[in-house]
């Protein structure tokens, strides 16, 4: 039996708006699904409908194998952290992790012993006694964190719980969540704008746009065969680039194509070479720490590579030739956006050539 079901789900604010399109996904028990997506695609909506904090009006939501459209949120077993932290000022560390039990009418002894056991788990117990004001960001998230497990869920839900942390924190953070998964063995559902922290954290990746789920699957999966366009722009830093087919010398397929490769794929040369290859001029160049990116111009368009830093950097204005294998190259449909994966594999398989003409 899955975690959780959702089949068809739609959702509609007053007014008209409609901001979830027939979601539909099976998620499994222990699972780390990560939701991702612009500001606006409704993957936060999708959150508060899973919580029980707004109704399921259109399509179906089960939750361990029970219908839970219309079950209210103290019954589905879900433990919600939030963005924002939402901790109590005047309470201790111990008093905030132990107060969702409170409420439960857990017995006192029961209650703190279970959120000291929490606390140790989340490398709290040196700070029981401080109040949030006197802790650092990270720390007052694992309190959040630790008023959620405490109530010992099934499935948490985590609603851009980083976003509020620099960013060496957000690093740190990413790999105590990781640990905390394996740790509990529980389904999370994690909701971010941030690519990094969906490829790094999760078993499958959600990807939304406006209302609709364009993917939903692994990692790997979603990296190198995206279903379109947008998934494939949208997960990668930097972001893929796409040229158009009719671009390219000695192309074997219909010109109704766009081409896309990641920056990564690009090799770059200080002089003409041989085989599939694009002429450009080097616009700018960005240090990352062991790579640079290389922006460049062509006849196709703004172009980034990825160049290891013992390769030796070209200076800006400089003109450049970039190779690529065509097994490294994916098609996509120039109209609808989707990934042609009849094209994608006769070109593979013929090793055609993708040079762009010199401009």
């Amino acid at each position: 039996m899955s975690a959780i079901t959702l089949t068809d789900i739609r959702k509609s604010y007053p007014g008209g708006a409609q901001v979830l399109h027939g979601v539909s996904m099976d998620i499994q028990h222990g699972e780390f699904i990560v939701i991702v997506g612009p500001s606006g695609c409704g993957k936060s909506t999708l959150l508060r409908l899973l919580a029980g904090l707004d109704p399921c009006e259109q399509g179906e939501l089960v939750i361990d194998g029970k219908r839970a459209n219309d079950m209210p949120p103290q019954d589905r077993d879900i433990g919600m952290i939030f963005q924002n932290y939402a901790l109590y000022p005047h309470m201790t560390v111990l008093e905030n992790i132990a107060f969702g039990l409170e409420l439960r009418k857990v017995p006192k002894a029961e209650r703190l012993a279970r959120a000291r056991a929490v606390a140790d788990t989340l490398q709290l117990t040196p700070y029981l006694d401080r109040k949030p004001g006197a802790l650092s960001g990270g720390q007052r998230q694992r309190v959040a964190m630790g008023r959620a497990m405490a109530r010992e869920c099934s499935t948490f839900l985590m609603d851009e719980p980083l976003s509020n942390l620099d960013n060496a924190l957000r690093v740190a953070m990413r790999t105590e969540i990781k640990d905390l998964h394996r740790q509990l063995g529980a389904t999370i559902i994690y909701v971010t704008h941030d690519q990094t922290e969906a490829l790094s954290l999760a078993d499958r990746v959600a990807v939304m746009k406006d209302g609709h789920l364009q993917q939903f699957d692994t990692p790997d999966v979603i990296y190198d065969r995206p279903a379109n366009r947008f998934v494939a722009g949208f997960l990668g830093a930097p972001a893929m680039n796409f040229v158009p087919a009719d671009c390219i010398n000695g192309w074997a397929g219909p010109h109704n194509v766009d081409v896309g490769f990641r920056p990564e794929a690009l090799t770059l040369h200080r002089a003409p070479v041989s085989g599939p290859s694009i002429a450009a001029r080097v616009a700018l160049t960005e240090m990352t720490g062991a790579t640079f990116i290389v922006h460049c111009e062509s006849e196709a368009g703004r172009l980034s590579a990825v160049v290891a830093r013992g390769d030796g950097l070209p200076e800006d204005g400089e003109d450049i030739w970039l190779s690529l294998s065509p097994s490294q190259a994916l098609c996509f449909d120039a109209i609808t956006g989707d990934r042609l994966d009849h094209f994608n594999t006769a070109q593979r398989q013929a090793g055609a050539p993708c040079a762009v003409a010199p401009a």
